[in-house]
């Protein structure tokens, strides 16, 4: 997977897919570009209108908890967020991230603050405001390979070999 940098967006502990995206948006459509308008309006009305593409999302214990809507990852793609750093993730949340491109990076996220530079180069966190390095968990291979192919969709539509990766 390619090195990415981006500005440290910050939330806290138990931050539930509701307030990611409300399950009333997801009757309205599915569409990442409409949802992205939408993200954490629960807790932040005006949140939506700052993100810029290359963001990256950081958080405190328990991330996406609540329900398994898969249209809480799909809001945070729309908006260009690539990668999630958490204390924790709940295990949906997770599976779901991996499972649609976006990539979940488990980590001590105690020490970054809002608008942080950071630089993830595999599983390696670095914080370039502060000087920082991070270690985070590495995925394995075979979900790495996903995220990296953009999703399970997109990873299926490309492999010919399905031993190969382990």
């Amino acid at each position: 997977m390619s090195p990415m940098a981006g500005r440290a967006r910050v939330f806290g502990d138990d931050i539930n897919t509701d307030y990611i995206v409300t399950s009333r948006r997801k009757r309205e459509s599915l569409d990442p570009e409409y949802l992205r308008h939408y993200l954490f309006e629960e807790i932040d009305p005006a949140f939506a209108a700052t993100v810029a593409p290359g963001d990256l999302l950081v958080a405190g214990a328990n991330f996406g908890c609540g329900s398994a809507m898969e249209v809480a990852v799909t809001a945070v793609l729309g908006a260009g967020i690539h990668a999630v750093l958490a204390r924790s993730f709940s295990r949906t949340y997770y599976r779901n991230a991996v499972n649609n491109g976006l990539l979940p990076v488990v980590c001590d996220t105690s020490a970054i603050a809002e608008g942080h530079r950071l630089r993830l180069d595999g599983a390696l966190v670095y914080n370039e405001t502060t000087g920082e390095s991070l270690p985070g968990e590495p995925l394995p291979a075979i979900m790495l390979a996903i995220v990296s192919a953009g999703g399970l969709v997109p990873y299926f539509r490309t492999r010919t070999d399905f031993d190969s990766v382990s």
